[in-house]
């Protein structure tokens, strides 16, 4: 595999590392147990976010757990509770709050665990035993600047806009937009709005642009006023693109990534089963 720039990368991803979720696991192993319950349940199911790096994917695969999207996380979270009584949920809070609660959980049964924090920040440990969903205190930079004062703000400057975001985005932004979903459900409301519709968006802003150019007979714009776009993801552009493709076609590949077998064989292990859930 080739990555057309080295230094292109994901600040959510880099919140959790193997060695943070390993020791978090040990100690959720002391606090909840770590044999089957009465009805064969595992105690706690890992799920990842696809923004995680390969070696937490491994670690799903190796503990009964399971890959997810923005799109089929819903989905995802009934096969971990199928299987699990709780799910440990990492590296973004956001996702997995405002998917837990959509699924009728409350945020009583959703403590945060700290990784830089004794026993994950919890002053009573026992709150991850009586827990639902587990999550990991990671975040997206991007998302996380979209606030509710930006929605009332355009609002106030588009009567009748249409307010929708991301599900990275905080609880109280998506409770107060009008929808919420992943880039295609993004892609989508914004294919079907009628014409002559404003559209307020909570994402990144180069997808927010590309729509807007794309649909002029709409107005397509960011909530976030002081334009912010990822610039990790973002380091990755044509140029680079077009020079990782150019060397391949002469047979050099250039920035080669490479995974252990073990990792690979554990990681594909989690996504096959994300995979075999239909959202």
């Amino acid at each position: 595999m080739t990555l057309p720039n080295l230094s292109a990368g994901c600040s959510m991803a880099d919140m959790a590392n193997i060695d943070q979720v390993e020791d978090c696991w040990e100690q959720l192993g002391e606090i909840c147990g770590t044999n089957p319950d009465a009805d064969g349940k595992q105690q706690i199911v890992p799920v990842t976010y696809m923004n995680s790096s390969a070696a937490l994917k491994a670690f799903c695969g190796r503990h009964g757990g399971i890959v997810c999207t923005s799109s089929n996380a819903h989905a995802v979270l009934e096969w971990a509770f199928a299987r699990g009584k709780r799910v440990l949920f990492f590296p973004d809070q956001h996702l997995g709050r405002n998917t837990a609660l959509a699924m009728g959980m409350s945020l009583d049964q959703m403590p945060v665990w700290n990784p830089y924090k004794p026993a994950g920040g919890a002053e009573d440990p026992s709150v991850y035993a009586d827990a639902k969903m587990i999550l990991w205190k990671g975040f997206c930079s991007v998302h996380q600047r979209f606030t509710v004062d930006q929605i009332e703000r355009a609002r106030k400057a588009y009567p009748g806009v249409k307010v929708i975001v991301h599900p990275e985005c905080s609880m109280d932004v998506v409770n107060a937009a009008d929808g919420t979903g992943s880039t295609a459900y993004i892609v989508k409301e914004i294919a079907n709005a009628p014409a002559g519709s404003a559209v307020a968006v909570g994402t990144e802003i180069n997808l927010v642009n590309r729509l807007a150019a794309q649909y002029p007979d709409k107005t397509v714009f960011c909530l976030d006023p002081v334009v912010c776009p990822c610039s990790t993801m973002y380091r990755i552009h044509p140029a680079y693109l077009a020079w990782a493709l150019e060397n391949i076609e002469q047979g050099n590949i250039v920035n080669r990534i490479t995974v252990d077998e073990d990792t690979a064989r554990d990681a594909k292990i989690a996504l096959q089963r994300m995979l075999e859930v239909h959202p």
